[in-house]
């Protein structure tokens, strides 16, 4: 995984996600980061979660659980 700032991938995030706001998306960034510094796992399978694709998609979940592969190097997460 690639680390990026909570701001940085908001930033990103919302050039392609027009009807999201910025101050909605940190929020569940910062919620869920801190879950998984507290230890949440995937609901699926158990593994750490990804706290990004969580954050995202709704629910606690690890990056193969939620995108269905299993090369994580190419993409984001939040430190």
């Amino acid at each position: 995984m690639i680390g990026i700032s909570i701001e940085k991938f908001t930033k990103l995030f919302i050039k392609d996600n027009s009807g999201e706001k910025y101050e909605d998306v940190v929020k569940r960034l910062k919620e869920t980061l801190k879950r998984k510094n507290e230890g949440a796992c995937c609901q699926v399978c158990g593994q750490s979660i990804w706290a990004i694709g969580s954050a995202i998609g709704g629910f606690d979940g690890c990056f193969k659980c939620i995108t269905g592969e299993s090369d994580d190097s190419g993409d984001y997460e939040i430190y």
